[in-house]
């Protein structure tokens, strides 16, 4: 038993460095655009965790992965505003960041699920905002096309 138990833990260990290799990978590989991205990505996996955590009763779990959430808002999200150059809309973003950061704390000290999917969709909604804009769907500019083709 002891044997099976260890080499659950170094699959664990070895899943989790692979995993690790790709992430670092995807992040060296990335133009800054897909950089946001998968911060938006990374930021909502680890409120799911929370999610799932809090759920569980896991506080201290809990608050590794809303921790997690906070910092990639905060330090990643945020901090890659140009407030100087971003004008009006950088500004509100900023505003909107520190109100998600607000939710995730308040959702960590309550343990406050609503507060997490509070701070979840909001996030949803920025991310597929920032992929329409970096990424325009080929159908819409395929309908577009079609449409000038039309008499």
């Amino acid at each position: 038993m002891a044997y099976a138990e260890r080499r659950n833990s170094y699959t664990a260990r070895s899943t989790r460095s692979y995993a690790d290799v790709g992430l670092e990978t995807a992040v060296l590989n990335a133009s800054p655009t897909r950089l946001v991205t998968l911060l938006f990505t990374g930021a909502r996996a680890a409120i799911a965790k929370a999610k799932i955590h809090m759920e569980a009763g896991q506080i201290p779990e809990r608050g590794k992965a809303i921790s997690h959430a906070t910092r990639i808002v905060d330090e990643g999200l945020k901090q890659s505003l140009n407030l100087s150059a971003g004008g009006e809309v950088a500004e509100n973003l900023s505003r909107l960041y520190n109100y998600i950061i607000r939710s995730l704390y308040l959702a960590n000290y309550k343990a406050d699920i609503e507060q997490l999917n509070v701070a979840d969709r909001l996030l949803a909604e920025l991310q597929t905002a920032w992929q329409q804009a970096a990424d325009p769907q080929p159908q819409a500019i395929d309908e577009s096309q079609s449409d000038q083709a039309q008499p």
